[in-house]
């Protein structure tokens, strides 16, 4: 495929091609000012004390559960304001432009009904970001309105020769138990639970891991009050579990002499005992360029660890400009690197499954 550099290169979005994937699939261009805005006042506009995650995951699941109890073959558009102004409105004009959980809730109801709170914090009527009314409405859900919306590109794996590639992982973080990271993330529905002050992942396709595609909304500038939204489209394209020994076998001895011939240290350290790896493949127009992530879960000494590790090409000036500006500390973080659990996945997974909060 041949494109410019103001749109994409072979394997990688140009600056243009890059503007397009600003925020969510389910917000239309005219509708990003308000929509960032309603997320600013939920949580990015708060003082750092009076933050909580799940308050931003709520109000993310107001927004997708407006979306798609209004109209699911549409994005949000700014005509769709109106009706947050008069939920939301005076609740913010009485907190100086925040919204607090209480006024989330408050407003929630006004917009949605009386059911919302209660369906938010119910498992049984909450998946991939959305609260439904009831357990049917949730089991007759249809995965094909956001995948349409998604527009999703080809597979873009890393093409540049070995010894050009970046390969990176990061700290391990520590969860409660194995089999609840394996039953937390086999149900790709509740991964918009384990979202993060600087992203969330929700699932586009019906079914489980293998073949999952994920639509990611990151997050640049989160500390502070007017951050930026982009997002970009990752599949799992090779799962490995103890169901089949050699190829967990083969997959991590592979993962640990690319990373060993690269300068970083081992993915599951010595004496550790491997047991679950996944590859999340990037498609044409993600952030980061071409390559992959991965996700591994081992033990050690009696305790489960999960930590990410990727795999990239070299970036296009505009990417790598970006991510050294921008980028790279929040995605260190993201992956679990510090101490503020607000602002990594792993550490919300580790959290959902009974670690304390720090």
């Amino acid at each position: 495929m041949t494109t410019t550099d103001e749109t994409n290169t072979a394997n990688q979005p140009g600056a243009l091609g890059f503007a397009r994937m600003a925020g969510s699939s389910i917000a239309g261009r005219d509708a990003a000012p308000w929509v960032t805005d309603f997320l600013n006042a939920a949580y990015y506009r708060r003082e750092p004390a009076e933050r909580q995650a799940d308050d931003l995951r709520f109000a993310f699941s107001v927004l997708t559960t407006y979306w798609y109890r209004k109209d699911p073959t549409r994005r949000l558009r700014v005509t769709d304001l109106p009706a947050f102004h008069k939920a939301f409105g005076a609740e913010r004009f009485a907190a100086n432009g925040r919204l607090s959980r209480e006024a989330l809730e408050r407003g929630a109801v006004t917009l949605l009904g009386d059911w919302f709170p209660a369906a938010y914090a119910d498992p049984a009527r909450k998946g991939w970001g959305i609260a439904f009314e009831t357990p049917e409405d949730k089991a007759a859900y249809d995965h094909s309105y956001r995948f349409k919306l998604a527009k999703i590109g080809d597979l873009t794996a890393e093409s540049a020769p070995l010894d050009q590639q970046v390969w990176h992982t990061y700290d391990p973080v520590e969860v409660p138990s194995a089999e609840g990271l394996i039953a937390a993330i086999t149900q790709p529905e509740t991964w918009p639970e384990y979202a993060s002050a600087l992203g969330r992942f929700t699932p586009l396709r019906p079914g489980g891991l293998l073949g999952q595609t994920f639509e990611i909304e990151v997050v640049a500038g989160y500390d502070k009050a007017v951050p930026l939204w982009t997002r970009g489209y990752v599949t799992i394209t090779t799962l490995v579990t103890p169901d089949d020994q050699k190829a967990l076998h083969n997959w991590f001895e592979a993962l640990e002499v690319g990373m060993k011939e690269h300068g970083e240290p081992s993915i599951v350290p010595e004496g550790g005992e491997p047991l679950v790896g996944f590859d999340l493949t990037t498609h044409a127009g993600h952030f980061m360029g071409s390559g992959h992530n991965r996700l591994v879960l081992y033990t050690l000494d009696g305790k489960a660890y999960v930590r990410a590790a990727g795999t990239w090409d070299p970036m296009s000036w505009h990417l790598s400009k970006a991510y050294e500006s921008q980028g790279k500390d929040a995605q260190h973080a993201f992956w679990g690197v510090g101490e503020d659990p607000e602002v990594s996945m792993l550490h919300q997974i580790a959290i959902a499954l009974g670690a304390p909060t720090k």
